[in-house]
């Protein structure tokens, strides 16, 4: 169900559960065992969040430096999916600017609309720890508006692909 539809209709206060992704390398279990508990609650959604990749200096031979790019917690999309599939709740990934090109949006808001998850939390992001202020992706997005006309195009079946023709909208 929209999550808008859900705030028009309450009755009462809705309750949330917002979610940090698991560590690179930890199982879906551990958010099974903290979500567990809550569910008791009834929450009208899970809000999970997505973090932009690190970047770490490596010494390498010579004494070089080498800077790296790690995902310290990924898998947005797919605990969304898990959530929907175990505790047939509503999920709400956020999709964020930071270190995603305009076409990685359009493909992550793709898997979203073939997972039948119709709900996004569209953000600018965090700055990365190492920058002065943000700086977006190369033919990414600047700002949370300019993600959200993104998202309003492909939910008017208008894809970065101008030659995509008979183009399913998204929802």
């Amino acid at each position: 169900m929209k999550l808008i539809d859900k705030l028009n209709q309450r009755q009462s206060t809705l309750f949330s559960i917002e979610i940090l992704p698991p560590l690179k390398g930890k199982s879906i279990q551990s958010i099974f065992n903290s979500v567990d508990p809550l569910m008791e609650f009834k929450p009208a959604f899970v809000d999970v969040t997505y973090h932009r990749e690190e970047y770490v200096y490596k010494k390498r031979e010579g004494g070089y430096l080498e800077k790296v790019s790690i995902r310290k917690r990924p898998g947005t999309v797919g605990i969304c999916a898990a959530l929907v599939n175990h505790y047939d709740v509503d999920a709400v990934p956020h999709i964020i600017c930071g270190g995603f090109s305009r076409e990685e949006t359009e493909n992550a808001l793709i898997d979203l609309k073939f997972l039948g998850i119709d709900n996004v939390l569209a953000l600018r992001g965090d700055q990365i720890k190492t920058e002065a202020g943000f700086v977006p992706e190369p033919d990414g997005h600047a700002y949370a508006i300019d993600l959200v006309h993104q998202i309003h195009g492909l939910n008017n079946g208008r894809y970065l692909d101008e030659d995509t023709s008979d183009a399913s909208p998204t929802n």
